[in-house]
């Protein structure tokens, strides 16, 4: 394989091995998707969705994917980071009318 480090445009085996490893870090952040739905623990559920959000972060910057997909694949990052925080121990505070109600049973 070429080093692009080099200045040399990599050749027609590095693009399909880098589109080969796009597509299986993709079909398995699908698999953690899946073992986020099935399971009930909180735990568990943020360590997945922090999983998941760094493998959309890292397929959103793969140049084997189109922009809108990669633009797609952004802002599920985005989603899975926020559901990873509010599942977090120190997550966010709970915002609006549930805020208020636990406000108004803790005083």
């Amino acid at each position: 394989m070429k080093s692009e480090t080099a200045g040399t445009a990599p050749d027609s085996a590095d693009l399909a091995a880098l589109s080969g490893a796009g597509s299986a870090l993709w079909l398995a952040t699908l698999s953690l998707m899946t073992a986020f739905m099935r399971t009930a623990a909180p735990a568990h559920r943020y360590l997945l969705a922090t999983r998941i959000s760094r493998n959309f972060e890292t397929l959103c910057t793969q140049e084997c994917f189109s922009a809108k997909t990669r633009a797609s694949f952004s802002r599920l990052s985005m989603h899975w980071s926020e559901k990873a925080e509010a599942l977090s121990p120190n997550g966010r505070k709970p915002r609006g009318m549930l805020a208020r109600l636990q406000r108004l049973i803790v005083h």
